[in-house]
């Protein structure tokens, strides 16, 4: 199984030839498409903003926004789709979706605009000693958002996460050969095949098919492990709607 292919971010307005990419690497990693300093500055704004974060199954995870399939797993979907998550998002870090919808846009050669409804691009927090630091998370798919004529026509669909804080120790993302065809997910072990570990660095993002099976790796270190995230499917040519 081939690795991830990195591009620096001054090379990423290929435009559909970068989302090309895909179909031959598991992932698209870009070199610093934030400077360190400022993901780290970000990242530690986050943390300060820490009442305005929302707990997921039981504080295994946290968000600045609230995450469609977090929501749609724990049976919140109302406060999901109730809620006002973009301006408590933009009140803490203004200007942070906008950008991460202009990236993905550059890096897919195509319009990305919000899903009509849904919430925009949000920021996970994988705190140090809870589930997912000790055993890593779920294999699974991001397939929550997709319709069910969106997966059966195979629409092109990608998930895409730019890493504020890495973990200290660990805590890459694994990327499997093996991409969705219908069986149940997620999974409780892993799957046997090749698989790929991408490590990216604060600052840098990934970009994947929603449909590759993935997950975190379990990570150690003083520090959680933080991250902006959105998922985007094809609705028309070159046109995206994304959400968090």
């Amino acid at each position: 199984m081939r690795r991830a292919r990195w591009v620096d971010s001054g090379r990423i307005d290929g435009g559909s030839a970068l989302v090309d990419v895909l179909g031959r690497h598991p992932a698209l990693a870009v070199r610093q498409v934030l400077a360190p300093e400022l993901a780290r500055s970000w990242a530690q704004t986050v943390i300060a903003a820490e009442a305005k974060l929302v707990d997921d199954f039981g504080g295994e995870q946290r968000a600045l926004g609230r995450a469609f399939y977090t929501h749609l797993e724990n049976g919140r979907t109302p406060q999901y789709f109730g809620g006002r998550s973009d301006d408590v998002v933009e009140g803490v870090l203004p200007g942070m979706q906008a950008f991460t919808r202009g990236l993905l846009a550059r890096l897919l050669g195509g319009v990305v605009r919000q899903r009509h409804g849904f919430c925009g691009p949000g920021v996970h927090v994988f705190p140090v000693g809870e589930k997912v630091a000790r055993r890593g998370g779920v294999f699974h798919y991001d397939l929550e958002g997709l319709t069910d004529i969106d997966i059966a026509g195979g629409a092109r669909a990608v998930s895409f996460v730019i890493m504020l804080q890495p973990a200290q120790h660990r805590g890459g993302l694994t990327l499997y050969s093996r991409q969705y065809r219908g069986e149940g997910w997620p999974m409780d072990q892993e799957p046997r095949g090749p698989k790929t570990t991408t490590t990216a660095r604060a600052g840098d993002a990934i970009l994947f098919s929603s449909y590759r099976l993935h997950r975190i790796n379990g990570f150690a270190g003083f520090d959680a492990r933080i991250s902006i995230t959105c998922h985007a499917v094809e609705v028309d040519k070159d046109v995206w709607d994304c959400w968090f």
